[in-house]
């Protein structure tokens, strides 16, 4: 349970109130403000604030006065023009504020994004709460054989059930530990800033996170691909759908462009031509190496 009924109920009286304002709101947005999208089995995204819509990346490339908008169509022309040609700033002027929660390991791939403003829960101030990550037998993997970072096979039968039954006891006993470094019994105990060392990189921690839409739609880019790291990729999916009813003229940019699109070398689109013009290419000829050309045979028989 990714939230206690105080948190429920403290959403709940967050959804319920309504303010008058001037600003542009974006319908889509506002279903999803303050909800807490479940992730994994103890985690979350939530979005806080917003600023800006589909208009407001027109309205600034446009430079325009008031709403800035021509038509729908004219609209949604422009943002794939910007989204194409890669011209950034003007989807800088949106933003996005969202709470997180979700294991350190995690948050320590995602902070390696260094263009959004973050604020963390301190565990210098406050104790943990008991909640480690676990996955799901069908997500224990072996190391691949082809990839450094990457996972292999899933482990099966009383391998699998070894090594989550070696998660959850250690994690269990690390926690167990840092309470009891803390202090019981009348001890005057362990610094929190120095008992939290001993917790496990599984243990949930939660920030805030704002970052403009121009840098959101580069970390989606990189995580909500198929080759990211699972546990962060199902983050980026949760973000992606709460992006494209936000933005969803940006959205279907961004899915066309970016997520589905593909970026080749100089010697792969040369190599493409000349296919294309019935000469036989091969990686000798090419003038890639052995990766390089396993990837671009990947990108054309996926094509």
């Amino acid at each position: 349970m990714p939230l206690s009924s105080d948190q429920l109920g403290e959403i709940e009286a967050q959804r319920a109130q309504s303010h008058p304002t001037r600003r542009v709101v974006a319908a889509g947005m506002e279903e999803h403000l303050y909800t807490a999208h479940q992730v994994l089995d103890h985690g979350f995204v939530r979005v806080i604030d917003y600023m800006g819509d589909d208009a407001a990346i027109c309205q600034a490339a446009r430079v325009s006065y008031g709403k800035g908008t021509k038509s729908v169509q004219n609209d949604e022309g422009l943002i794939r023009y910007l989204m194409r040609h890669w011209h950034s700033t003007p989807f800088e002027m949106c933003e996005i504020k969202l709470h997180v929660k979700l294991p350190v390991f995690v948050a320590r791939q995602w902070i390696r994004h260094r263009t959004a403003n973050v604020n963390e829960y301190s565990a210098r101030y406050s104790i943990l709460d008991r909640e480690f990550y676990i996955p799901a037998p069908e997500h224990v993997s072996a190391q691949s054989e082809i990839n450094n970072q990457g996972r292999g096979d899933t482990l099966q039968g009383e391998e699998a059930a070894r090594v989550l039954e070696i998660l959850k006891a250690d994690s269990a006993r690390c926690y167990d530990n840092y309470e009891a470094m803390m202090g019981q019994d009348g001890q005057q105990g362990l610094a929190r800033e120095l008992a939290r060392m001993n917790l496990p990189a599984n243990i949930y921690t939660q920030w805030y996170w704002k970052v403009d839409l121009h840098n959101l739609f580069h970390f989606l880019r990189l995580r909500a691909d198929p080759h990211a790291q699972y546990e962060i990729r199902v983050y980026a999916d949760a973000m992606c759908k709460i992006v494209a009813d936000w933005v969803p003229a940006a959205y279907k940019a961004f899915e066309d462009y970016r997520l589905g699109a593909v970026n080749l070398s100089a010697q792969m689109v040369d190599s493409l031509r000349r296919m294309l013009a019935g000469e036989t290419v091969t990686q000798e000829n090419s003038g890639m190496t052995g990766r390089e050309w396993r990837e671009f045979e990947a990108i054309i028989k996926e094509s």
